[in-house]
């Protein structure tokens, strides 16, 4: 750590001391969580390499993968879906918590990222009227660091959300699917790079993800890859 990021953290440290958001503890190492609960995260250590999704041994494919393959070339989801992540997550994409958004944003950049970096990061926009009524977009808001500690461009006038939709969560995979149908356009009209990577906060069945890719492949980009911080395992039974 440089002296002055050094001087910095410890005067945050005794004007602000760090504080766990999950059990109020002391928080550790630059962020408001506390080392026993940092430990605790999900990591999506073992997972399928085209869509991210936890296995028991990593896989190039998973059966969903081999049965009918995404139309993305990559996914990197770093975390599992799953307790104590997801309460971090719900605060801050549903409650305006924008300090539990840091302390993702933070722990998705201390990840070991792919080796084969994208040119460009574009984040799954919202529509102006889901913005307006939750004042940010967190896959921005989480894209913004990550770029930045990447070095890697980040977009966010590539891609608009042209139809309001209803929610996903409580819809199955062929609902989602249908509810994201013409979601989505182009609206970059500069030339894009060979390679980008579409960002999100949650991977659950991709069906936002592989629309944004569709569009992206469409307008004549040769690699797409899927981001996430955070992927969703599917339902016992499902895999």
């Amino acid at each position: 750590m440089d002296a002055p990021i050094r001087w910095l953290s410890a005067l945050h440290q005794w004007l602000l001391p760090w504080r766990c958001l999950l059990c109020g503890d002391a928080g550790a190492n630059g962020m408001d969580l506390c080392a026993d609960c940092a430990a605790e995260l999900p990591r999506n250590t073992h997972c399928c390499q085209r869509c991210a999704l936890p296995l028991p041994v990593s896989a190039p494919l998973c059966g969903r993968c081999q049965r009918k393959a995404p139309p993305w070339d990559a996914a990197w989801a770093p975390f599992r879906y799953a307790w104590p992540l997801d309460r971090l997550e719900t605060r801050f994409k549903f409650n305006g918590d924008l300090p539990a958004g840091r302390v993702l944003a933070t722990l998705w950049q201390r990840e070991l990222h792919p080796s084969d970096l994208p040119q460009l990061i574009i984040p799954v926009p919202l529509h102006r009227r889901r913005l307006r009524e939750r004042g940010y977009n967190q896959a921005l808001e989480l894209a913004k660091p990550l770029a930045r500690a990447l070095g890697i461009p980040c977009r966010h006038d590539v891609l608009r959300r042209v139809r309001h939709t209803d929610a996903q969560t409580g819809l199955d995979a062929v609902e989602r699917r249908r509810n994201l149908r013409k979601a989505f356009a182009l609206r970059a009209t500069t030339r894009l790079p060979a390679h980008v990577a579409v960002l999100d906060d949650v991977f659950t069945t991709g069906a936002t993800l592989a629309e944004c890719t569709r569009i992206l492949k469409h307008a004549g980009i040769a690699r797409v890859d899927v981001w996430a911080l955070a992927r969703a395992p599917l339902p016992a039974g499902k895999i």
